[in-house]
């Protein structure tokens, strides 16, 4: 079946966009995709694909997992996500574990966002939430930004507490990937409880990497984006408590 879907693959791959797409995801020497391959598939095919073959047994999933191709790997990913919603508890669990088990396939920032809020957020629902403090101190930076980046789950649910500690834990990481998926995971928390975001931001915002802090304001009205760039946010901001910040979200 492997076999099938790769040949399929192949039948959908185009040079030209393998070439781009290999520039865009900077996989030269010494680039955060280093060495990574690409077919030149469009992502919309990819789900198209991954409907198709929802039914894959979980270990050729793995298997595809495991290829050089990243569209393969993306592929993968996508049908783990459709199982997983369609799964009982011990299946939920056995395709969580599988997850855990080959990050070092999911080694670009489409293949942790397409993903971790969908399977290790999900899991983790209901949870302790002890795996991903071991994710954000992690070495590897694509299992810190599945850390932060399965916090996507608890915020659609209005749930902000593990975004806001990974959030500050991860404020000193020295990877732009990381300070771009923090500032977007607080932006998303912002959308839905202004005051939580505003009460993170006045405590931290001066230690923030520029990155991040854009990508945490965004959204804000122009006049409040140049307070909090300019560093002139109001003192009493910083008075939060900490009690204040970590309140159930």
């Amino acid at each position: 079946m492997i076999v099938t879907i790769q040949s399929q693959l192949i039948n959908f791959s185009n040079a030209e966009d393998g070439a781009f797409l290999q520039r865009f995801f900077k996989t030269g020497p010494g680039q955060y995709g280093e060495g990574d391959l690409f077919r030149g598939i469009r992502v919309p095919v990819l789900r198209r694909l991954s409907k198709t073959h929802q039914d894959l047994p979980l270990e050729l999933s793995e298997q595809l997992l495991h290829s050089a191709y990243h569209e393969d790997r993306l592929l993968a990913l996508l049908i783990l996500v459709r199982k997983f919603a369609h799964a009982d508890e011990t299946g939920r669990a056995d395709i969580y574990t599988l997850y855990l088990d080959n990050t070092r396939f999911i080694n670009n920032w489409d293949l942790v966002d397409t993903s971790a809020e969908h399977i290790v957020g999900a899991y983790l629902s209901d949870k302790s939430k002890e795996p991903l403090y071991r994710l954000t101190q992690s070495g590897r930076l694509w299992e810190r930004r599945i850390a932060i980046l399965a916090t996507f789950h608890f915020i659609k649910r209005g749930k902000f507490d593990e975004t806001l500690r990974i959030a500050e834990m991860l404020l000193t990481d020295k990877q732009d990937l990381i300070h771009k998926a923090v500032g977007w995971m607080l932006r998303e928390a912002g959308k839905r409880d202004m005051q939580r975001e505003e009460e993170f931001l006045g405590a931290h915002y001066r230690q923030m990497p520029r990155t991040m802090l854009r990508y945490a304001i965004e959204k804000f009205p122009q006049d409040k984006r140049l307070i909090y760039l300019k560093g002139t946010v109001s003192p009493s901001v910083h008075e939060r408590t900490r009690h204040n910040l970590f309140k159930p979200g």
